[in-house]
């Protein structure tokens, strides 16, 4: 085998911006296979020239090659140009250079997403015990004021992100049913605290992610399984066994705070307003990530403001706080709403929803221990077994669209 003579020559021909576009000229000429190789040789044998377009930029490089048959031939005979690539890979686009940009930015903190979720968690359950401990003031009008003081806290945040007050023209229906469905959600959870033990109520409020599967079958078609029924059933039993109806428990009732009545209506109104979170979650999915978060809590602020100061009017439960603390509860209750709120979105944009909804679960954890500590009220046997079913029914939930999700990506 001879030796081969590469001969190359490069010339830069501009450089405009962060791109420069670079010629590559090779000539390769061959010896013949016996070793006797000429001049003639050398023009008319396998001589080829390859020229290359280049175009180099900070993070792209792209490339063509064309086989020069003309050079081949000693100039003689017009050849043609063969393309090795096509010309739409040689153009570099700056979303290939802004993408390799964002490929070189720094992930975020590995748990930060369930740090988030655990932070949200804690001040939900803080939220229900501090209306569980003002007395005197009925949930509606401590709806009221959290509504009041979240829409001073939103108001400032909608200026600074220039999202406006009302939102797209074809969200709007979707704002305003948010709004409407997520406050008597709110209004719902605080009244059943009032009226049943703590971690009951905590526990029937806990399970709507089983019944946001069922209506976004119904609402958004989205595929429904099996164990989604099989959970619906585990949480129907769970709360059952909390509520504890006297047609199958019988008369004499354990654990219950004052008599029965109180209890069923909480237990109705826990119900209630797990479906009515449901729906409202249902209705954020619909909505996408088209409208910002924080319109949504606008809206969710001013109609149940408006809603509570009518529905606490025409009650005439206008009361003020006995006392100076329960005052400032009121407001502790309102900035530790939207503290949770703000982490939860946070962690839902780190973290996938499947370990955030897991994460959650600490919630009826939480529910059980404040009971215990700060009403000096322990757990009945019924209870356990109802926030077990609850607790189950949620985490199978989660994990399957854990589980489907991973499978699709």
């Amino acid at each position: 085998m001879g030796d081969r003579d590469h001969a190359a020559r490069e010339r830069a021909l501009c450089a405009e911006g962060d791109i420069a576009v670079v010629f590559h000229r090779v000539d390769t000429n061959s010896d013949d296979e016996d070793g006797d190789g000429g001049d003639e040789e050398e023009s008319a044998g396998d001589g080829r020239t390859e020229a290359r377009i280049q175009l180099q930029s900070n993070n792209v490089r792209a490339s063509c090659a064309y086989d020069d048959d003309d050079a081949g031939r000693g100039g003689r005979g017009g050849g043609g140009r063969h393309a090795l690539c096509p010309p739409a890979w040689c153009v570099a686009t700056r979303e290939e250079k802004a993408a390799g940009e964002d490929a070189e930015k720094p992930k975020p903190c590995p748990g930060l997403g369930l740090f988030y979720a655990l932070l949200s968690t804690v001040f939900f359950s803080v939220i229900a015990v501090l209306v569980k401990s003002i007395q005197g003031v009925h949930a509606i009008e401590i709806s009221a004021i959290r509504c009041f003081f979240q829409m001073l806290f939103t108001l400032p945040l909608l200026i600074y992100h220039k999202t406006g007050f009302l939102g797209p023209r074809d969200k709007r229906v979707y704002l305003v049913l948010r709004g409407l469905i997520g406050s008597n959600a709110m209004i719902l959870l605080f009244y059943a605290v009032q009226q049943m033990p703590l971690a009951d109520a905590t526990v029937i409020m806990f399970s709507n992610p089983v019944f946001t599967s069922l209506l976004a079958w119904i609402f958004l078609k989205e595929r429904c399984t099996i164990w989604d029924c099989v959970f619906t059933v585990f949480t129907i039993s769970g709360v059952l066994l909390i509520a504890r109806p006297p047609f199958l428990f019988g008369e004499q009732l354990r654990g219950i705070e004052g008599n029965y009545g109180n209890h069923l209506k909480g237990t109705i109104a826990a119900f209630a307003g797990a479906i009515g979170a449901a729906f409202t979650f249902v209705v954020l999915r619909k909505m996408g990530k088209s409208v910002h978060y924080y319109l949504s809590v606008w809206y969710y602020a001013v109609i149940g403001f408006v809603e509570c100061v009518i529905a606490v009017s025409v009650l005439g439960e206008w009361k003020i706080p006995y006392c100076g603390r329960d005052r400032w509860l009121l407001m502790l209750i309102a900035v530790l709403g939207i503290a949770g709120q703000t982490f939860l979105t946070k962690a839902l944009q780190i973290e996938k929803a499947g370990p955030v909804a897991l994460m959650r679960t600490l919630d009826v954890v939480l529910a059980f221990i404040f009971q215990f500590i700060f009403f000096n009220r322990a757990p009945t046997m019924w209870s356990l077994g109802g926030a077990l079913c609850v607790v189950l029914s949620t985490s199978g939930v989660a994990l399957q669209k854990w589980y489907s999700n991973s499978r699709k990506t």
